[in-house]
């Protein structure tokens, strides 16, 4: 801290009475670049041409206390810290002052020089500590910017050709010269198709930790519905058996709750037992004003025992998961935790998996500034 110190601290002191005034440039002069005014108006003009460090202001003035001179400055002048002195008992007003984030200390008159010393060095170490982080805020909020704008140009670039590749690949599938005996073009599809579905959950999994939760009302049939439109073309084979009990009005974030059950729909489509004649996927969900309970069950290859604590893991991969990317069950973790539901897992290998997933039924709260958009009570 003391390298941040400056050749003195800046120190301005507003009080009605000149002889305190006096009396303090007399003792401190020669420690502190001191400022005075006996008004309002004078801290203001004081704080309009200088950068100051710290303020002390005297409670008991003729037109204003120093509360409310504390309060007349804040939002304009919010780094500096601040002092109050008085003569009196103004408990009511030291406590309000307090409790309004307006002081860093209070002191009474007559002022014992050493005291006061120690306050305004630790006024003055809270400033600069509020400074730096005020600085790194800026610098992460600078940072995550340009992570924002890469992750987007990013995919965009990777995405883009990985399409033309596979509207090539489409086109010499329809000519009839071409030959390929060795099925190099269906492996090129594959990986292809493979690195976009990798770069779509790693965008999946950034807007999951950034965006805010914004709630709406759930219709978890329509939600299912989509979700198993969007993942049954993995393997059209399987049949899924869906039951919903929902008679309440359930409040989520349907972002997230999508992105759930995308993952976990496709997990359940993926990991079938290429010898299962019968592949199937059952899911039910019950709803009441507490919360959603949702089971996912398959009849899959299953998860060995000892892989089941690392399966939300990110990159992951069992010995027998030799198709997955890794990431979409840490994916669910995370969504589960931002909007705070749970996940449980039970499975037998050669015999299928039961993911079981409980979300909570959120109030909502309109705020305001926020074109009726609607966001998680707390």
């Amino acid at each position: 801290m003391n390298d941040n110190i400056p050749e003195k601290i800046k120190v301005l002191y507003v009080d009605d009475e000149v002889n305190n005034l006096t009396s303090f440039q007399a003792g401190f002069r020669r420690d502190y670049e001191i400022y005075t005014a006996t008004s309002v108006s004078e801290g203001m003009s004081v704080l309009t041409e200088h950068e100051v460090h710290v303020i002390i202001a005297d409670q008991r003035m003729p037109k204003t206390t120093g509360v409310d001179f504390f309060n007349i400055i804040r939002k304009a002048y919010p780094d500096p810290t601040r002092i109050l002195l008085t003569g009196f008992s103004d408990i009511d007003a030291i406590v309000d002052a307090i409790n309004k984030g307006e002081i860093f200390r209070y002191l009474k008159k007559p002022w014992d020089e050493l005291e006061l010393r120690t306050c305004i060095k630790n006024a003055y170490e809270l400033y600069v500590a509020k400074k730096e982080l005020s600085n790194k805020v800026s610098e992460l909020q600078k940072a995550n910017d340009e992570l924002n704008r890469f992750v987007y140009s990013t995919s965009h670039d990777l995405r883009s050709p990985l399409a033309s590749i596979m509207g090539v690949l489409n086109l010499a599938k329809l000519e009839a010269s071409v030959i390929d005996p060795n099925g190099y073009m269906g492996m090129i599809e594959t990986c292809v198709n493979r690195m976009d579905i990798f770069i779509h959950k790693i965008i999946e999994y950034y807007k999951s930790i950034r965006v805010d939760n914004v709630l709406e009302n759930i219709d978890f049939r329509k939600l299912l519905h989509e979700s198993i439109e969007l993942c049954k073309m993995q393997d059209p084979k399987v049949v899924f058996e869906v039951e919903v009990k929902q008679a309440v009005v359930f409040n989520g974030d349907e972002f997230r709750l999508s992105v759930i059950m995308n993952n976990l729909i496709s997990n359940a489509i993926k990991y079938q037992r290429p010898d299962e004649d019968h592949p199937k996927v059952t899911i039910h969900v019950n709803v009441d004003e507490h919360q959603a309970a949702i089971n996912i069950v398959d009849n899959g290859v299953g998860i060995l025992n000892e892989h089941l604590q690392n399966i939300f893991n990110m990159f992951f991969r069992s010995s027998n998961n030799v198709t997955g990317l890794g990431i979409g069950l840490y994916i669910v973790k995370e969504a589960l935790h931002k909007i705070g539901g749970n996940i449980t897992v039970q499975s037998q290998k050669g015999m299928g998996t039961t993911f079981k997933v409980i979300v909570p039924n959120k109030k909502m709260v309109e705020q305001p500034h926020t074109s009726g958009q609607l966001y998680v009570a707390n």
